[in-house]
């Protein structure tokens, strides 16, 4: 396990609990935590060290829990399967951050110093292709369908990144677009999460449509959250506004530039500049916050969470069916 990295809980998400309900998630999680540090072993010190650096600094454990949740509608839990389904899809999860903070010139990650930083681009780069390289070796020992799915998952990561950095097509409408790329880079592989605890799990074609229609909607209502974050907190873990300075298009962004109304001028002017100075950052973040667009996009956060909500009804009742209801609650609470 890795000196530092506290032990995942799901309380924080997913609320009040049966007290063995809740030990049964948290053993679970807590071996996938002890394992993701030997997954991420190289062959020579130096890489170990840049693979492990985003593991080290902690995180939600957001895709795991989803697995381990998802395994647990049934009673025909094989452990060791779960185990690895979570690893094959935080790893996933973590190679594409080093990728994407490359892409975004980031420089703090999980509260430290990106990798991409601390070192250059190109480590970052091939750190992330070999965290990749690495859950590809795991899910193989998982079989053939998780296999498929990872790889059509992975393909959907990279059209969505390249989506995300040419922009819409003539005549797509910007919002649009906005949404499909954040179903492609985290819907996606949030949704492969609740289908591989669903197949470790063995329910049948409708439960899986059910965590797959679920999966990608709560991973839209995630990212959704996390873009607000970038503009409303300034203690997430990461540089607040970096999505405003790398110009990428969020919900709360799109629906200010909606506006008409002559008071926003400076707003708009701001939003259309680099903003690599850092107080016309600290303006634009300031008038973001207090803008209606804010209060919209919290309103279509609350909606797109009760829609995921009511994917689940075909799943069987049980603890494991209110805690990934619940996970909508906690969803939403992230961003008020």
């Amino acid at each position: 396990m890795l000196s530092g990295v506290p032990a995942t809980q799901p309380a924080d998400l997913v609320g009040e609990l049966p007290g063995e309900f809740t030990e049964r998630v948290n053993g679970l999680l807590e071996r996938v935590e002890e394992q993701l540090g030997d997954a991420a072993k190289a062959e020579t010190d130096f890489v170990t060290e840049a693979a492990q650096h985003t593991i080290r600094a902690g995180g939600k454990r957001f895709r795991p829990l989803l697995v381990v949740l998802a395994a647990l509608l049934t009673d025909r839990l094989d452990e060791d399967a779960v185990v690895q389904a979570a690893l094959v899809m935080e790893l996933t999860h973590v190679a594409s951050l080093y990728h994407d903070d490359v892409m975004d010139e980031a420089e703090l990650r999980r509260g430290v110093e990106s990798a991409n930083l601390r070192w250059d681009n190109t480590v970052a780069i091939l750190v992330g292709d070999f965290l990749f390289s690495r859950a590809s070796s795991i899910v193989a020992g998982l079989g053939t369908d998780y296999v498929k799915l990872q790889a059509e998952t992975f393909a959907r990561l990279v059209q969505g990144q390249i989506a995300e950095t040419r922009g819409p097509s003539d005549g797509v409408d910007q919002l649009d677009h906005y949404l499909k790329v954040l179903a492609d880079k985290t819907g996606s592989l949030i949704a492969a999460s609740a289908l591989f605890g669903g197949m470790v799990a063995g329910v049948g074609e409708a439960e899986l449509a059910a965590l797959a229609a679920y999966g990608e909607e709560i991973g839209v209502v995630f990212q959704l959250s996390d873009d607000l974050i970038d503009i409303a907190s300034d203690s997430s873990g990461k540089t607040p506004g970096t999505d405003l300075r790398a110009g990428v298009l969020t919900l709360p962004t799109l629906l200010a530039r909606r506006s008409v109304d002559p008071a926003d001028a400076r707003l708009l002017a701001l939003l259309d500049s680099d903003l690599s100075d850092d107080g016309e950052l600290a303006e634009a973040l300031d008038l973001m916050r207090a803008h209606s667009a804010m209060t919209e996009a919290r309103a279509e956060i609350r909606r797109r969470a009760e829609v995921a909500r009511a994917h689940l009804a075909p799943l069987p009742d049980g603890p494991a069916k209110d805690a990934l209801a619940a996970l909508c609650d906690g969803v939403i609470s992230r961003s008020n």
